[in-house]
């Protein structure tokens, strides 16, 4: 797809495939941040010694980490949108955490425009399906669909 589209370009893409992003590690140095940010310090993230003992068999992302890459994978993944003032996230319709993201695995978004729906001309609301995929891994660690909104200059 083109690095730019209009939005009339995109609403012939819908129920397409648009944009896979780069490989991103999750580094137990993130993992551990995210915790401190969050006040999430479950030892399944953070405790490599006691997580060995769990069926991961190691720390594991915090699952709202890995769903806080979306902004990342789409940045990287996705087309400029020819016009656009800014975006915002506006939640989602769907989102499963299906299976864990372990310290030191890459993940990356894989983007499918599941609707387009103009509020106005200068507004518009675009739903994403999203699949994290983690790599060497046939399970996706994260499905979704994600609604964002669109404004235009």
């Amino acid at each position: 797809m083109a690095k730019h589209v209009t939005i009339d370009d995109l609403k012939g893409q819908i129920g397409q495939e648009i944009g896979v992003s780069k490989w991103f590690e999750i580094s137990q140095g993130t993992i551990d941040a995210f915790a401190d940010i969050t006040l999430d310090h479950q030892f399944i993230h953070i405790d490599p010694v006691k997580a060995k003992q769990t069926p991961f068999g190691g720390t594991i992302a915090h699952g709202f980490l890995t769903v806080s890459m979306f902004s990342a994978f789409a940045i990287d993944a996705l087309p400029e949108i020819a016009g656009r003032a800014m975006g915002v996230n506006y939640g989602f319709d769907k989102l499963r955490m299906v299976s864990p993201v372990r310290s030191g695995a890459r993940v990356r978004g894989r983007f499918t425009l599941k609707a387009l729906e103009s509020k106005n001309p200068k507004q518009h609301q675009l739903t994403y399906g999203v699949t994290v995929e983690v790599d060497g891994s046939d399970k996706p660690a994260v499905v979704a669909d994600w609604v964002t909104l669109t404004y235009l200059a």
